[in-house]
């Protein structure tokens, strides 16, 4: 009988250790859309980041991987696409767009001819950000030639990326120029994670943040752009609009979220990006800065 008990034992830890990890999102950028080296910048990061390339910040962009179903995902695909596609392991097998703001879809343009030559990856949008795609060039021909596949969601309904992964599409007010704007929320069998890189103003959505957060189950990434107003001298932040850090942190009335709370898309003049007592005063209060490669089992 302990022969048996031995034998079954040892068949389920077999098991166990064959068993594929499950799925997790990893970070593959934390930056607004001109990255850090921003262009033109001459800043004190910027500079020193061109020194050492090694402190590079890719656009702000979300990777998901299903190990089971051996299926890799990636939200936005940003003007740092080929290496944020290295970093996710290979061509990705769907990619899931916020908008039609230059951080977020560019990328679209590594899938054509005259790079990989991409055939159908799936392309998961809204109907507003599928037309702007069919309506302009060179997108349109990206679609003609069938590098990749739209795939139109509706906001507010569930759709199954995998049997472990399913995904959300929310709406949120966005400068919408040429397209709605959405954030994802994605589902694992443990854990929800929001993305959510853009908004105007947290006023201005139907959804109160600070209770969404209140799910301990739920890793947001929010919209981190600028700390101060100040930021960008001659431009009016109200060309540009994004809540504050602080802003978004006083929603929550100096209570910590019960779930964890990460700024991300931050613009190079942010100085979270360089400065220790900011981020640190900013841990205290129960929020943190993403980093980049940072992965959360789903």
């Amino acid at each position: 009988m302990a022969g048996l008990l031995a034998a079954i034992l040892l068949c389920a830890l077999g098991a166990a250790r064959s068993a594929p990890p499950g799925p997790e999102a990893v970070v593959l950028g934390i930056a607004q859309d001109g990255g850090v080296p921003h262009a033109g910048c001459l800043q004190k990061l910027c500079v020193e980041v061109r020194r050492d390339p090694s402190r590079k910040r890719l656009v702000a962009s979300l990777g998901l991987l299903d190990p089971s179903a051996a299926k890799r995902f990636l939200i936005d695909a940003t003007p740092d696409f080929a290496e944020q596609m290295d970093r996710l392991g290979g061509i990705p097998d769907g990619i899931l767009l916020t908008h039609a703001h230059i951080g977020h879809y560019l990328g679209l343009a590594q899938l054509g001819r005259e790079v990989l030559g991409a055939k159908k990856v799936p392309v998961y949008c809204t109907s507003s950000m599928a037309r702007f795609l069919r309506e302009n060039r060179p997108w349109s021909r990206l679609i003609a030639l069938e590098n990749i596949a739209i795939r139109e969601i509706e906001p507010g309904v569930e759709t199954e990326l995998t049997p472990a992964l399913r995904v959300t599409a929310i709406r949120v007010p966005h400068r919408d120029e040429d397209s709605d704007t959405v954030a994802y929320l994605v589902r694992g069998p443990s854990r929800k994670v929001l993305w959510l890189p853009d908004i105007d103003k947290w006023e201005k959505w139907d959804r109160k943040i600070e209770e969404m957060a209140a799910d301990e189950d739920l890793v947001s990434f929010l919209d981190g752009t600028f700390f101060t107003a100040d930021e960008i001298p001659g431009r009016p932040i109200a060309d540009i609009p994004h809540p504050l850090v602080l802003e978004t942190v006083a929603r929550f009335g100096g209570k910590r979220p019960a779930g964890q709370v990460f700024f991300v898309h931050l613009n190079h003049t942010n100085r979270l990006l360089w400065d220790a007592a900011a981020e640190s005063g900013l841990e205290k209060s129960g929020f943190r800065v993403a980093k980049q490669g940072m992965r959360l089992a789903l």
